[in-house]
């Protein structure tokens, strides 16, 4: 049992990690189909899953996220697999909820269990129907999760603002604490014409515990919504869980991203979201932006798409929270070619200047 709510330590100083990006890692570690990106693993290898919500908190992560993005009835529609939607559901909780015991008691820290809901991917505000739709799809996700024990629910990557607020508006009919991140396509607005600012706005004023943003930019292009979410929301608790990829001015999401050096022929002529891996940001530019987040004073800073054990690791020890996975993380002392250790041969120090 944690030792105290997820609201009461939202009201500490300290910032809450979040490891998201769940989706892209399942995926790197081949045990998800890209394309679908349906969450199946809860059920088909849950020891994988299992494994990633250990790493991910071994690397500092305040919170064990069930496994459920994309695993709304939407997506088990389109692969013909509805009859696996509450199983898959339930699973992906009772993962999240053992691993969070068995890492409360390794690592002598709190550790929330948070459910998971997502775009839905059919809203359109011009049909009230799919609103009906998108309700009734989040009203059951919430309701499996609060069943098996969520301490809360993250709502993320919501591009329209009617969205994010009908997921607001079901978790707290459950009664749940809620984060909902909005997410901002290269126009710099939802989709649904509203600055990422005034949404946030809106969902804290409506009862969100934490708004914020996640995912289509990288570390630094993300920087601009942040800053314009915390200066809307006036001290309101934020959340910023960037993607891990290496977006510019030109190019302010991952869904275009250019990959001048490749030589290969890709299957669709584009790098999202399957050939992305040359354009990853690395961990200690990644971890530059929990700095710069945390400076803004966001509350809760995570990684999303992209976003690995060592990008984690990094960002929480930049946080000033070094994890367990802390005791790996680099020493070059030692390095045959880069180290100063008195331990090393004479010979080591021939390589330098030479590789």
């Amino acid at each position: 049992m944690n030792s105290q709510s997820f609201t009461d330590r939202l009201s500490q100083d300290e910032p809450l990690v979040l490891a998201g990006g769940y989706l892209f890692e399942v995926e790197r570690r081949g045990y998800l189909t890209a394309g679908e990106f349906v969450p199946k693993v809860a059920l088909e290898h849950p020891e994988v899953l299992e494994q990633v919500a250990r790493d991910f908190l071994r690397a500092g992560s305040d919170i064990a996220l069930a496994f459920t993005y994309n695993g709304h009835r939407e997506k088990m529609r389109i692969i013909g697999e509805e009859h696996l939607l509450e199983p898959l559901n339930r699973e992906a909780m009772r993962i999240a909820k053992r691993v969070a015991a068995e890492q409360r008691e390794e690592l002598g820290r709190d550790i929330f269990v948070a459910g998971n809901i997502s775009n839905s991917n059919i809203f359109d505000p011009d049909d009230p129907a799919t609103a009906d739709q998108v309700r009734a799809m989040y009203r059951e996700m919430v309701g499996w999760a609060k069943e098996e024990g969520a301490d809360l629910i993250l709502a993320e990557t919501m591009y329209f603002f009617e969205e994010a607020k009908i997921a607001l508006e079901e978790i707290k009919a459950a009664g749940l604490p809620a984060i909902v991140n909005v997410a901002v396509f290269a126009t710099g607005e939802l989709r649904d014409g509203v600055s990422p600012g005034e949404a946030a706005k809106r969902l804290a004023e409506a009862g969100a515990d934490v708004v914020g943003t996640n995912c289509f930019q990288g570390p630094h292009t993300i920087r601009p919504i942040v800053k314009d979410i915390v200066d809307a929301v006036g001290g309101h608790k934020v959340c910023a869980m960037p993607g891990t990829f290496r977006t510019t001015d030109e190019h302010t999401t991952f869904f275009n991203l250019p990959d001048p050096g490749n030589t290969a022929t890709l299957p669709h002529d584009r790098t999202f979201p399957d050939s992305l891996e040359a354009q990853n940001s690395n961990r200690y530019e990644t971890a530059e932006f929990g700095e710069y987040a945390h400076s803004l004073g966001v509350k809760v800073i995570g990684l999303c798409c992209g976003g690995s054990v060592i990008h984690h690791r990094e960002l929480s020890e930049r946080l000033g929270k070094p994890s367990y996975l802390s005791k790996y993380s680099p020493d070059m002392s030692k390095h045959f070619m880069y180290g100063s250790d008195s331990s090393l041969p004479d010979v080591a120090t021939s390589f330098r200047g030479q590789a």
